[in-house]
């Protein structure tokens, strides 16, 4: 067998881990909308105050009363996504860094979705828990008909109650039409969407930007509050090549495989909004 010195650096693992976790980053709208943090455990232990230090008035030179601070933890183990593509013995074996790019972005597409239909859909294990499934999280019931924003606001209100503040809304593309058609008045033809001037056809509401993604069912609204919704992310995600499973046709299949699940601490401040349709 010949070993082609061209080929030690082309797509080779684990060094290109990178080149798969940079493009989900921005692909998903977990990571868009939530708050990555990294772990190189086999499970995230996020702490979770139970019952605040009792405090208060105190007379001058008097004997201040000890409390402690009960805490709680949630565990939030890591689920393995993983995406395969089959390219080319010429692109596995180019150097050119573009080459790589190429080959992250078609996995991470893959691993982007999958995490993404995790966080707003009801699956199964062994995929991670998400939004869809969530014990507490706050709920708001819209009219058949959307008419006017204040179901939104009522969710804004509701995630404040809970000490979160919604940074982002999340619907389909149907839902987000619908609201985008919506006038200041009758027979007006200003919409009540504001543009966000910083993006180019970025629509805001109450001055949140709108995320679509093809995975909120019908219907459905989510409010996201970033800081409440960790992205739970073990660092070590693997591209893996192998030369001889497409043997016959000299290609090379390229895996991917990334760690990834979810951490909401206070349910409460995420909000779902459906209406009677839903």
């Amino acid at each position: 067998m010949t070993m082609l010195s061209s080929a030690n650096g082309a797509v080779l693992p684990p060094e290109y881990g990178a080149v798969v976790t940079k493009p989900v980053e921005a692909l998903s709208v977990a990571y868009l909308t939530g708050t990555k943090v990294t772990t190189s455990a086999s499970e995230y232990l996020i702490p979770i105050l139970a019952t605040d230090v009792t405090t208060g008035a105190v007379v001058e030179g008097a004997e201040i009363t000890p409390s402690d601070a009960d805490f709680d933890e949630l565990k939030v183990k890591p689920a393995k996504f993983a995406g395969l593509t089959i390219i080319s013995r010429e692109l596995a074996d180019d150097s050119n860094p573009a080459a790589a790019d190429q080959v992250g972005r078609s996995i991470a597409r893959q691993i982007a979705n999958s995490v993404d239909k995790a966080l707003f859909q009801d699956l199964a294990a062994p995929n991670p828990a998400g939004l869809a499934t969530l014990t507490g999280i706050s709920a708001v019931e819209a009219p058949a008909a959307w008419v006017n924003l204040d179901p939104l606001e009522e969710a804004v209100s509701l995630s404040e109650a809970a000490g979160g503040r919604v940074t982002a809304w999340v619907t389909g593309a149907a839902t987000a039409l619908e609201v985008a058609k919506l006038k200041d008045a009758t027979g007006s033809n200003k919409g009540l969407l504001n543009p966000d001037l910083t993006a180019e056809g970025r629509r805001t509401i109450l001055g949140r930007p709108v995320v679509v993604s093809p995975f909120v069912p019908a219907d459905t609204v989510y409010g996201i509050s970033r800081e409440d919704l960790l992205v739970v992310t073990r660092e070590d995600t693997r591209l893996d090549v192998d030369r001889s499973a497409y043997f016959s046709s000299d290609r090379i299949g390229v895996r991917g495989t990334m760690r990834v699940a979810f951490g909401m601490p206070v349910p409460a401040t995420h909000v779902r909004i459906t209406n009677a349709a839903a």
